[in-house]
């Protein structure tokens, strides 16, 4: 695909006004305890995979009534961020998010996870059939009747022998569609300017995926901020809107093949990269 960028200066919008931070944990610990002991996390072992990768994953567990974000949360959630200095022998990572919940709070819409999360992480190691060890950290919102940004460590040698986890399996079984799966035909995606940043509507030709859908737009980078965006059906094309805002003071660059867009519906929800010009 030909990529076209989009440039437009602009300012940056917000920043969390205050942090709580968890206990610190002893090396090869596994749990940490946040905010009052609301959350625990642990690093799950998941063992090796048949393309010489090793499978592990975060598992977050929340006290009851209480719960944290998704990657994009909504204007009012917190997004996770993930620091993963201190690992060794990590030369790549993915994570597969399952598939979130949807909130409405008060006429806010927030997009997440209660009572727990199972978050995989496939790691290529830098040299294979050697020890992983797997330390940082994860910035969190956690809410209930009050939202607190949290954080949270982690400190974990991982074990290379270990089997299949039940509960990382089921987290990647509970992961979206990818647009195959959900037979999108087609994603494009017009760009215009706005006052802020860059308004984007996008049209995408794919069967419903149940119910009122919800659509989300990412902008692929961290130097960009979706607003919430707005989604209807136009016949066979559900059209979602949204604005790009510049996170810094830098010209804000668009780049259409690393747009995301998650559809989420009743039946299922459908991830979706990338569009072309439209």
């Amino acid at each position: 695909m030909k990529r076209q960028l989009f440039f437009l200066c602009g300012v940056v919008a917000c920043a969390l006004a205050g942090r709580i931070i968890a206990l610190p944990q002893e090396a090869g610990a596994q749990t940490t305890r946040g905010w009052d002991s609301v959350a625990t996390l642990e690093v799950l072992d998941g063992g090796p995979t048949a393309e010489g990768r090793y499978l592990g994953a975060l598992h977050l567990r929340l006290e009851e009534g209480w719960k944290t974000y998704w990657r994009a949360p909504g204007d009012a959630g917190i997004p996770p961020r993930f620091d993963w200095q201190g690992s060794r022998n990590v030369a790549d990572l993915r994570l597969t998010w399952p598939t979130p919940e949807i909130f409405l709070t008060s006429g806010l819409r927030t997009i997440g996870y209660h009572h727990e999360l199972v978050l995989p992480v496939e790691i290529t190691p830098r040299d294979p059939g050697q020890p992983i060890r797997l330390k940082g950290r994860m910035e969190l919102g956690l809410c209930k009747d009050v939202c607190i940004p949290s954080e949270l460590t982690f400190d974990h040698r991982a074990d290379l022998s270990a089997g299949r986890h039940p509960a990382i399996t089921a987290a990647l079984a509970a992961r979206p569609w990818t647009a195959s799966e959900g037979r999108v035909r087609g994603v494009t995606c017009h760009l215009s300017p706005s006052p802020y940043g860059m308004k984007i509507t996008a049209r995408i030709t794919m069967p419903p995926a149940g119910g009122e859908e919800v659509a989300v737009i990412e902008g692929g980078s961290p130097e960009l901020v979706a607003t919430e965006t707005q989604a209807w059906r136009d016949a066979g094309v559900l059209v979602a809107e949204a604005e790009l805002l510049p996170a810094t003071n830098a010209p804000l660059a668009v780049d259409r093949s690393n747009l995301r867009f998650t559809v989420f519906g009743t039946s299922h929800a459908v991830d979706i990269r990338g569009c072309t010009a439209g």
